[in-house]
């Protein structure tokens, strides 16, 4: 339960700092397009930020997976869009992350599929 806790505020606390650069620095040297990507990215962190500190206090089975489909999935979906978002500024080709971003969405899905049955249960 620390762990999930813990992951959780991690979460939020990267997901204001990101949104903030985002909105002080990132406006002047992204193109919208770029902008709104890394927003979603900071959006889907802070969710799933939420979600896990939400996920930590409350009884239900299979906490561990949903834990870990959660960081896994917000990891790879978030920080590839990130990637992607900033790669006109620190000048490196990232176009091969396009087709992980979809792998970390996956596997929030999946944990929020394994979220819904195992509260069914309960």
């Amino acid at each position: 339960m620390e762990k999930i806790r813990i992951f959780g505020g991690l979460f939020a606390l990267l997901s204001v700092i990101l949104g903030a650069f985002a909105s002080h620095s990132l406006k002047n040297l992204l193109n919208d397009s770029a902008l709104q990507s890394f927003e979603v990215g900071v959006r889907y962190l802070m969710y799933h930020g939420l979600a896990l500190l939400f996920l930590s206090v409350i009884p239900i089975e299979g906490k561990k997976w949903v834990f870990r489909l959660f960081v896994s999935g917000t990891l790879i979906f978030s920080f590839s869009i990130f990637l992607l978002s900033i790669q006109s500024i620190i000048k490196l080709n990232l176009k091969w992350l396009g087709p992980i971003t979809p792998i970390g969405g996956s596997l929030l899905i999946i944990g929020w599929f394994i979220f819904i049955i195992n509260a069914i249960k309960s």
